[in-house]
């Protein structure tokens, strides 16, 4: 009964300071919007790396040349390391017995050119496993063969990117290219696959059979990374220990010398992927949380000047009866259902927001129902904490003095 009745006086007292009312909604709603937004864009990036991630292929393993580190959010490797060959990408198949393939990698940036087109693009030499491990389709022609890598033949894949950034379509299929002045005759144009885990766009590539690129671009004799595809994933730990011994022994890694390599399974690159995106998560939420926390700020300003306006009103509903718990209810009521209607038009705003900065931006956001209840119940929270000091300084006034109160 009580909480009835105070329920209709907070509400008549809210309805006749509209303005005052909706200011106070209005700080809660974008708060609770502002939470929903940026926990949905935490939300939506975390998924889309780590589909990124699983999107390597299955069952992969990535040995580095030299230490691999993260510099502003992406790997790079230290120092400059040679001791990574293609001796040692033939060996871990024939001696690791956790192993199905190995696809060697060695890349640079370099011009290519056809006809009036040109473009600098990611020159990536590689076997013919490269497809099966990395889990890439040609769209048009083939991907170079096991008898085009040793025989060095000048045969190239591209990419989508590469396409468009030289201004042609599949006419190029069986036509030349120019890298670096180099003639390439094009065998296959390879499906879209996006931007990875490390936001590097795998359609602005070329790729060529790895003997061709060494000896006939690059000028080298070592690899920069190797790409290890286990037989299954009950024996990706197996794989990683065979892979590192063998390395360990061909590279003559003494007992207490660091690693000339680097070598990371999926589920490792998966959890530094969460760690991150967890943080960045964190980080928003703060953000946010501190807007949500200025809309309480609002709420309790407007409570304590409403508590001072209705001093006299206080006094006449004491000396009418009711006892200070009522009017402690009555307050924090109020201050709670401005709260909670601010909460509720704040999702509101909140997942129509998200849906709109997902498509104008093209960011990927994903909306949670962990996120809406978060958020409301926040906003519930606020409501009573904010209005609880408004509410106890009005239920111990003393009547009397309320009373005489202009």
């Amino acid at each position: 009964m009580h909480l009835v009745k105070g329920s209709r006086i907070a509400l008549e007292a809210m309805i006749a300071h509209k303005l005052r009312a909706l200011l106070a909604v209005l700080g809660i709603v974008v708060g609770v919007a502002t939470v929903i937004v940026m926990l949905a864009v935490g939300e939506g990036a975390k998924r889309n790396v780590l589909g990124k991630i699983q999107g390597l292929g299955t069952n992969i393993l990535i040995v580095s040349a030299g230490q691999l580190t993260n510099v502003a959010g992406r790997p790079q490797i230290v120092g400059n390391v040679t001791t990574l060959d293609l001796r040692d990408a033939k060996a871990i198949p024939e001696e690791c017995p956790a192993v199905s393939r190995v696809a060697p990698i060695q890349s640079r940036k370099l011009p290519v050119k056809y006809g009036t087109g040109t473009t600098n693009t990611n020159v990536v030499g590689t076997s013919a496993d490269f497809p099966i491990v990395r889990e890439f389709r040609t769209v048009a022609g083939r991907f170079f063969d096991a008898e085009d890598v040793p025989a060095a033949q000048r045969v190239a894949v591209v990419g989508q990117t590469v396409l468009a950034n030289l201004g042609v379509g599949r006419e190029v299929l069986e036509d030349t290219i120019r890298i670096n002045s180099v003639p390439f005759e094009v065998i296959g144009i390879l499906e879209p696959k996006g931007v990875n885990y490390a936001g590097i766009d795998e359609d602005d590539q070329i790729f060529i059979p790895i003997n061709t690129a060494l000896r006939r671009l690059f000028n080298l004799t070592y690899l920069s990374s190797l790409y290890i595809q286990a037989k299954d994933e009950g024996v990706m730990d197996a794989a990683a220990r065979q892979v590192t011994d063998l390395l360990h022994e061909r590279h003559r890694t003494r007992t207490g010398q660091p690693d000339d390599f680097t070598l990371q399974t999926q589920a490792e690159i998966l959890e530094a992927a969460q760690e991150t995106s967890q943080t960045f998560s964190l980080l928003l939420a703060s953000i946010a949380g501190i807007s949500l926390f200025v809309g309480g700020i609002g709420i309790l300003a407007m409570m304590v000047i409403s508590v001072r306006e209705r001093t006299k009103e206080i006094g006449v509903r004491r000396a009418m009866g009711a006892r200070r718990r009522d009017i402690l209810l009555q307050f924090i009521l109020e201050a709670t259902s401005l709260s909670l209607a601010g909460g509720v038009i704040g999702i509101a705003v909140g997942v129509a927001g998200g849906l709109i900065l997902s498509r104008v931006t093209g960011w990927p956001t994903a909306i949670s129902p962990l996120a809406i209840l978060l958020a409301f119940g926040v906003s519930a929270v606020v409501g009573v904490f904010f209005g609880a000091y408004p509410a106890r300084r009005a239920a111990r006034l003393d009547p009397i003095v309320a009373l005489r109160a202009e």
